[in-house]
């Protein structure tokens, strides 16, 4: 693919971003703990991405600088405690009071965690010992092999995980498929999906499941993703403006109560969390027929599948809860040319979940067609050129950038967006309905029918 110029001038630039070291720092009174992120080596000098935990519960994150030979932990603790005096009271009163009503509730239900994979063996491994080792009372492990070409999957979870993890073969390709696959094959009452490139926090399965005991109504729950490393420039350029996060403060979408300060709900569905990181009541998810399998990462469509999850539950009547306790550590992609892909990838994601939206469920056309004039406006900003510094209304799942300010937030737009990846991304979303109705077409051959 030819490249212009000011491509190559951008691409230069992009190539001199600098690696930053990722990090966890617990404040519990006067004490501190600062260890490295996972996989990361010990924390030296420089700059330090930093989850800030109190009690062992995530509160907030901060981009430090750690002079040479001075001691991270104190420089960091120093910065962190700062900051968290700045922080408004009722942003802080917000988040623990709702951690609070978790721990206090009722145990959390019977769980499966979905993970679906192809080809990835190593990185699979991973996210699964993570997966084990979490602090749930109760729950299982499916692992979805989507179509694969080796029996490096298979082989490893029989070799490793034994009984520990059931082994599911899905042949058809595409992220959908795979996860109705999974959603079949679970016998929990709420059913967790995360992503093979991923490592879960102890508390993660708990601190997402916990709220469907205690809310009869909770249809779906989401949590917090940060970066596992960021050792390259995409990397770094990605979570500098904003990456997956959705902030750390707990929230709820009711559909009965639309947020005020959201005119396009629940078409945003990219506010409410990512697919590396969602649950879903069981007998809800299979209620409105799982996801659409035209849609996701591996089909035409390129992505989609969590969105259009979240909408169809939404629609329905259930409420949605996002919890930043629930937290994974997610391997961003590496290189530009991953970003390249991303960038198109998430614009057509985000329009071909819409069209599935409204193929699937046409009496929701009124509503969408109402919130049109806005929904133009909404995509011209998640395109846009962002340059240095904070600001913007709203972002979509992975999308980077254009999050307002919350208790913890980190899009602070150290780099500038390069142009490329936002005409790459507008681009996406011109593709993102013809690419649904191929995969629609697709779906349809094999069957002999269509997708719904």
């Amino acid at each position: 693919m030819a490249r212009t110029a000011r491509t190559q001038q951008e691409i230069r630039r992009f190539l001199d971003i600098g690696a930053v070291q990722v990090a966890e720092l617990d404040l519990n009174g006067e004490e501190t703990a600062l260890r490295p992120g996972p996989g990361s080596p010990p924390v030296t000098h420089g700059e330090v991405f930093v989850l800030v935990r109190q009690a062992g519960r995530p509160v907030g994150t901060l981009l430090g600088r750690v002079p040479e030979g001075a001691d991270p932990a104190t420089v960091l603790a120093a910065l962190a405690r700062r900051a968290h005096e700045q922080e408004p009271a009722e942003g802080r009163g917000q988040g623990q009071g709702a951690e609070r009503s978790v721990a206090a509730g009722p145990p959390p239900p019977r769980a499966s965690v979905v993970v679906a994979t192809r080809e990835r063996a190593g990185q699979l491994a991973r996210a699964l010992d993570s997966i084990l080792a979490q602090d749930h009372p109760g729950f299982e492990v499916v692992v979805v092999d989507n179509a694969p070409v080796s029996d490096e999957t298979r082989d490893l979870v029989e070799r490793k995980y034994g009984e520990r993890v059931r082994y599911v073969c899905e042949p058809v390709p595409g992220l959908a498929t795979a996860h109705n696959t999974g959603l079949a094959a679970a016998r929990g009452e709420v059913i967790a999906f995360t992503d093979d490139d991923v490592v879960a926090d102890p508390r993660w399965l708990t601190e997402l499941t916990a709220p469907f005991a205690s809310d009869p109504g909770l249809g779906c729950a989401t949590g917090l993703i940060l970066p596992a490393r960021l050792r390259t420039p995409a990397q770094v350029l990605l979570e500098s403006h904003g990456g997956f996060a959705k902030g750390f403060t707990p929230t709820t979408y009711d559909p009965k109560d639309p947020p005020r300060d959201e005119p396009l709900f629940p078409f945003t569905a990219g506010r409410f969390g990512s697919g590396a990181n969602m649950a879903f009541r069981a007998e809800v998810l299979r209620g409105v027929g799982g996801f659409d399998p035209a849609t996701g990462a591996g089909t035409p469509a390129w992505g989609g599948d969590d969105l259009y999850g979240f909408v169809r539950v939404l629609a329905q009547g259930h409420r949605l809860h996002y919890t930043p306790g629930a937290l994974v550590w997610h391997h961003h992609r590496e290189t530009w040319a991953d970003l390249e892909t991303q960038a198109f990838g998430y614009g057509a994601g985000l329009t071909a979940y819409l069209t599935a939206i409204l193929v699937n469920r046409p009496a929701l056309l009124t509503a969408f067609l109402a919130r049109v004039p806005r929904g133009l406006s909404h995509a011209r900003g998640l395109t846009a050129v962002r340059d240095t510094g904070g600001g913007g209304d709203g972002g979509d799942a992975g999308v980077p950038g254009d999050r307002g300010a919350a208790p913890g937030d980190h899009d602070a737009r150290t780099h500038p967006w390069p142009r490329r990846l936002s005409r790459l991304q507008r681009k996406g979303m011109l593709y993102g309905p013809v690419g649904y109705l191929r995969a629609r077409r697709a779906a349809g051959s094999r069957t002999g029918r269509g997708t719904r």
